[in-house]
Formats: structure tokens, sequence, C-alpha cells
């Protein structure tokens, strides 16, 4: 098992949330914002370095709160690629990468930790999260997939890749409600039912 392999993470945070109607980051769960959950739900400790890669002034302010580095995204209408490859760009000499979404609002620092763990004995391995054997996010991704993460265009993900190398994917599982993700108002109201204020 390999100790020394350094791991980054993106934290993406530039999406135009166009299914939301706005800034869903900045929406209040629990008397918290989604970005501030996000954020509050990194290990920091588990990384060489984070970056937060966004369109937003106030998240970008905010990671440095945090003491991550902040990527203005100044074209976010291109699509989820152009984010991966400002983070990535950021990180290249790391062994392997951590993609988070900032729109997981109960995903806990434990479960992150324990995928940069599990990576970290398979460094050649893509990694995820995922709940009884369906992937979710967030995912690791190990230096060999860096130019297929660079060769993404639009509004493709990572998920492009996965699929490519489901074969060597490591799944860690975690709980389903950390891997659900905030993409309506809908889907927000519903998780307000569920987090005390």
């Amino acid at each position: 098992m390999e100790h020394n392999v350094s791991l980054g993470c993106v934290v993406m945070a530039a999406g135009n949330a166009r299914r939301f109607g706005a800034n869903k980051l900045a929406a209040p769960l629990g008397g918290r914002s989604l970005i501030l959950r996000c954020l509050e739900a990194v290990p920091a400790e588990q990384f060489e370095r984070v970056v937060v890669v966004t369109q937003y002034p106030e998240i970008m302010r905010l990671a440095k709160e945090f003491h991550f580095a902040a990527i203005h995204n100044q074209h976010p209408e291109i699509g989820l690629s152009h984010t991966i490859h400002l983070g990535l760009t950021a990180l290249r000499d790391c062994s392997g990468v951590m993609f988070l979404v900032s729109d997981q609002p109960l995903l806990r620092r434990e479960s992150i930790a324990l995928l940069a763990g599990r990576w970290r004995q398979q460094p050649d391995h893509p990694a995820a999260l995922s709940h009884n054997g369906v992937r979710g996010n967030p995912c690791v991704f190990p230096a060999g997939l860096f130019s297929e993460l660079m060769s993404l265009q639009g509004d493709r993900g990572g998920s492009t890749i996965l699929r490519q190398h489901e074969d060597s994917l490591v799944l860690v599982d975690a709980p389903e409600c950390e891997l659900s993700d905030v993409d309506t108002e809908q889907a927000l109201d519903l998780l307000r039912g569920t987090v005390p204020d």
C-alpha cells in the first residue's frame, strides 16, 4: 500500500443551475447555504490542495475563508468540462484528484475521508461513492485518466470516462441520502422536511 500518493480535490461550484432557476448554492438548508454545507464537509487534511471552481464572487470569497484556492470560471456556459479542465490544471501534479459536486447537502466529511482512504489503497484505480452498487459522487480519478478528463468537451463530465473504466472502478458504499443532489427547488423542499433548522 502506497502512502506517498498525493490527492487533490476540486469542488465544482460553477454551474448555471438552469433547472433550479437561480444560484442554488446560495439556497439555505437547515440555516446554512448549500455551498457552505459543501465546503464544511471537505476533510482538508485528506488533500494536498483543495480548489473551488466557481463563477460566483461570493463563493470565491467563501472558499478563501476556508483557505481553499478559488478559481474563477469566466465561461460557465461552456459546460461541466470547462470546470473540470480548470480544476485539473491546478492539480495536475497530484497522483489523483477527487471531484466534488456542491449540491449534495447531506454528504458527510466521514464519507469523503473514507473514499480518499480507499483510493489510496489502489491509487491506479478510479473510485467513487456508491449506494447498493450504483455509482454516485464524489469520484476520484487517478493521474492515468487525467488526459481523458482534459479531452472532455461541452457539458460532459467524468461519468463519461468512468463508464469506460468500470472494470477497474472501486465503489465505496455510503448512505443513499448522502448521494442525493439538489437539482430543483422541489428537491430542496423535500430535504427541508428532513433537516432541522
